[in-house]
């Protein structure tokens, strides 16, 4: 699972059968140390998420499990909205830094 913030609505009129009333949805997947940058994708949203949500989305067989059949065409999915996100700060000597 990677944790994400909705940032947009996708709506496509011509689209594969087994995403027809399926909710899209932008999110910005939050960069981790070794990426350089946050990366976009689109995720059906099978909990009601909306624009500026903490989102949790599953990508892989595990996202078209969640959104009920490992035939539909979806790649990721939004499973879990964070009501509240709590980190620590590493020591940077514990994560390799000086």
């Amino acid at each position: 699972m990677e944790i994400g913030k909705v940032i947009g609505n996708v709506w496509a009129t011509k689209k594969d059968e087994g995403i027809s009333g399926q909710k899209l949805l932008v999110v910005n997947i939050m960069k981790n140390r070794q990426q350089k940058k946050d990366s976009l994708l689109v995720a059906a949203d099978i909990t009601g998420a909306g624009i500026g949500d903490l989102v949790l989305v599953s990508k892989g067989n595990s996202a078209r499990q969640a959104v009920g059949d490992a035939r539909i065409p979806v790649d990721a999915a939004i499973i879990g909205i964070i009501d509240s996100l709590e980190l620590q700060e590493s020591d940077s000597k514990e994560d390799g830094g000086t």
